[in-house]
């Protein structure tokens, strides 16, 4: 009869411990979501909080969705600064288009209308800034490097509740997180886009057509710009020469498509290089490494 008792005592504290465990683990889904829900809202105020961070996820009810999908053209009153820790993002903007590789910060000025292409991004995070807290902050989207004490930084913030306000502790941290983003270095992983009609008619073929062999005097026939013009405006618009540039468009694509696993000659094929030893040289001078460990290369640093 004791051995029955102590057994019925048993199951009944475990069964406690269950019930204490899955409320606890409702109450952080809840508050997650309640904060995910309070950061969506909050994006598009002035007020409250200078600084919030959330996770990014591809679960369906996350404000920061990841995975594979595409944002139409929008903008926000906040800015924004985001990262994703695996796949790619491809954003573009009226200054042009970059890419956001794996542990880099995007970083869209308050009001900056913008295009996002997420890439197999499973996870990563968001940072959302009141205008008079980014005033510091470039005025032009860009992408920069983040170290080990901005990802601590973000994943603190992360854990605050949501008051309208900071308290000075959390606003000393704020600003010590900001400054850390001021001084990051930029990254040069961006193609500008030429605001002139024909020239922009002719980087959008080319950046759609990477394979296209057209030389310089052929896309400038075809895009009803002489020759000289094209070279001289590319050069003033760009800061890049036109073979420059197209370089850059092809390692613009070539990424995109490491990211969804494309094989490496798959690639070079597309791109119109003669063999994927010369696409490999190529990519090497670039990013340092060759394109089958770029991605799990940033992964293994982290």
């Amino acid at each position: 009869m004791d051995n029955r008792s102590d057994c019925d005592d048993r199951k009944v504290r475990t069964s406690r411990k269950i019930l204490i465990i899955i409320y606890g683990l409702k109450m952080v889904i809840l508050g997650q979501m309640q904060r995910e829900q309070a950061a969506e809202d909050f994006i598009e105020r002035n007020d409250g909080a200078a600084l919030i961070a959330i996770a990014g996820s591809d679960a369906p009810d996350s404000s920061y969705r990841l995975g594979t999908r595409e944002y139409d053209w929008h903008s926000h009153v906040r800015g924004l600064i985001f990262c994703v820790e695996s796949g790619l993002a491809h954003v573009r903007t009226s200054h042009g288009s970059w890419l956001l590789p794996p542990n880099r910060a995007g970083w869209i000025p308050p009001g900056e209308p913008h295009w996002v292409h997420v890439v197999s991004a499973l996870s990563g995070w968001s940072v959302i800034v009141t205008p008079d807290a980014c005033r510091q902050l470039p005025d032009r989207p860009c992408i920069f490097s983040i170290n080990e004490l901005t990802r601590e930084l973000v994943r603190r913030a992360m854990s605050w509740p949501m008051p309208d306000d900071l308290d000075p502790a959390k606003e000393r941290l704020t600003r010590v997180l900001l400054d850390e983003m001021v001084r990051a270095p930029l990254e040069p992983i961006d193609l500008p886009m030429p605001s002139d009609a024909r020239l922009a008619r002719i980087a959008r073929a080319v950046f759609e057509r990477p394979d296209d062999p057209k030389t310089l005097e052929e896309w400038a026939d075809w895009g009803a710009v002489s020759s000289r013009s094209l070279r001289r405006m590319m050069r003033i618009e760009t800061g890049m020469s036109f073979g420059q540039w197209r370089q850059q468009a092809r390692l613009t694509r070539a990424l995109e498509m490491l990211a969804q696993g494309t094989p490496v000659a798959v690639i070079s094929d597309a791109l119109g290089y003669a063999s994927p030893s010369n696409f490999i040289a190529m990519f090497r001078r670039a990013f340092g490494k060759p394109p089958a460990r770029y991605f799990s290369g940033r992964a293994e640093s982290r």
